[in-house]
């Protein structure tokens, strides 16, 4: 078994040739060689659902088959299992699996295999020394991923540690960064190949199951959190910059927003350097999605019941035809936002610096710092809610006060019992929910005192501050289910 160390970049194809022109390549000849890959999987993709790849590559030499492993990248940086001899296609002798559970389950698998999608590209690779002690395989790889008469493209570049730290893979990749524009890639070949089997065009990436366990230590839990974090980001990164869906953008400010509220739940364990270097870094990338977002909100919830409750306004009527201009304006401001090199550099040299990251104090246990943050955050909600004004600042500072507590406890969900944790994030997000939509009403209303020339504009605010009226009303009712709520760190201790 071996176990590689890779660093996976996505690059547009119109800068392939940069690339080979790279001053960091020029001293190396690079190996060039067609790749056909056949990956195999059950009709029930029980494959896929284990974690494994298996697959039969052609090269110059003939065929061998391969298991890996398909465990997540972080920031792009995987280290996998791998299983490599020579066969023939068709052909699965799995006897070079030295992993013996691995093994059985492949050799019962074996009757139902067939195949389930093809690569075919072609690689250039250079090995480089970047530093003493370093050696590392550049490979780019420019083709197709095939299934039937669906195709993907692929034009990514793999770093492979061969010697010295994998920092060194990182180092590598901000030095040609500088020239080109490069991003971690967060989806495999393999993944992007079932995604084609399966008929399925990419879908936004929305937060899913923490990847915590109970007995991480505080700091290798944030690690955690932070790629997964920030793996959310790097997908609906790419979905927003192929489409239109605006659910695309939402989801990457989610992940931007969750990446922030992680960074300050675990700013007192945090070096100083890096806590100072990336929560300024993070907060003015969110600012630059906010606009698209805020317009996706007043079409597509804003807008619906205005134009129901007003069906022959005419300056309501024209008002989508005017927004859509703004609003592909801003998509246009968010799509650059993404593909800007600052982006890529900002994405790759986080992840770099998450890896970097010491391990932490194991003398801190994870249950014990999170109940005392938890019950800071949880306090200083109170207090806003108890001081709370009228006034659309104080309603967004609370907003954001909840929401970094119900991001916390969505971290940290596998501490607490469920039923405790699923109570208290219900009221969390109720109040969340009345909190936002006035935050909406709000922007509307800023949004309509700015249009000149609508007609009938007095009519428009007042029926605007009406639904700001009923959603304050609802209020004290949300805050005290929220402030009364079991809290979920107090129901562990019970437990205990």
């Amino acid at each position: 078994m071996a176990v590689e160390t890779e660093l996976k970049l996505s690059l547009p194809a119109a800068a392939a040739a940069a690339l080979r022109r790279h001053p960091l390549l020029a001293a190396a000849k690079p190996a060039t060689q067609r790749l056909a890959n056949v990956y195999y999987d059950t009709p029930g993709l029980d494959l896929l659902r284990a974690g494994v790849a298996l697959r039969h590559r052609r090269n110059a030499r003939g065929w061998l088959l391969t298991v890996k492993s398909a465990e997540p990248a972080s920031g792009g940086l995987a280290r996998r299992s791998e299983w490599e001899a020579p066969s023939q296609p068709g052909v699965f002798d799995f006897s070079h699996v030295d992993d013996k559970r691995l093994r059985r389950r492949l050799e019962r698998l074996r009757p139902a295999l067939q195949p389930a999608f093809v690569t075919d590209f072609r690689r250039s690779a250079w090995l480089l020394e970047p530093a003493a002690g370093v050696r590392v395989e550049l490979a780019f790889d420019r083709g197709s991923i095939r299934h039937g008469e669906r195709t993907a493209p692929i034009c990514e570049v793999e770093l492979e540690l061969l010697a010295g730290p994998p920092s060194a893979l990182f180092d590598l990749a901000l030095a040609l960064q500088a020239d080109l524009p490069l991003r971690p890639e967060a989806a495999s070949k393999a993944e992007r190949g079932y995604r084609l089997f399966r008929g399925e065009s990419p879908q936004p990436a929305r937060a899913g199951a923490s990847p915590l366990a109970a007995d991480m230590a505080p700091l290798a839990a944030f690690r955690a959190v932070a790629f997964d974090c920030l793996d959310q980001l790097l997908r609906n990164e790419a979905g927003a910059h192929a489409g239109d869906d605006p659910e695309f953008v939402h989801q990457a400010r989610v992940a931007v927003r969750r990446l922030r509220s992680a960074l300050r739940f675990w700013a007192p364990l945090l070096p100083a350097d890096f806590a100072a270097a990336w929560r300024p870094a993070w907060r003015d990338f969110a600012q630059r999605l906010g606009a698209a977002r805020n317009l996706d909100v007043f079409v597509g919830e804003v807008l619906p019941p205005l134009l129901a409750a007003f069906p022959a306004h005419r300056g309501l009527r024209a008002l989508p035809a005017q927004i859509e201009r703004q609003r592909a304006r801003a998509r246009r401001e968010v799509r650059a936002a993404f593909t800007a090199p600052v982006s890529g550099r900002l994405a790759l040299a986080f992840a770099a610096a998450l890896h970097a990251l010491p391990d932490g104090d194991d003398e801190i246990a994870l249950a014990d710092f999170a109940a005392r943050r938890l019950r800071r955050q949880a306090r200083a909600a109170a207090r806003l809610a108890a001081g709370l004004a009228a006034a659309p600042e104080a309603h967004h500072r609370l907003r954001i006060a909840a929401k970094h507590l119900r991001y916390a406890l969505e971290f940290l969900a596998p501490l607490y019992p469920k039923k405790a944790l699923r109570r208290y994030l219900g009221q969390a997000a109720a109040l969340q929910e009345t909190l936002g939509r006035l935050n909406d009403v709000d922007f509307a209303q800023s949004f309509v005192a700015g249009r000149r020339g609508l007609a009938d504009a007095d009519l428009l605010r007042g029926w605007l501050a009406g639904q700001a009226v009923l959603l304050r009303e609802g209020l004290p009712a949300a805050l005290r289910a929220f402030l009364g709520a079991d809290a979920p760190w107090r129901a562990r201790n019970r437990r205990r």
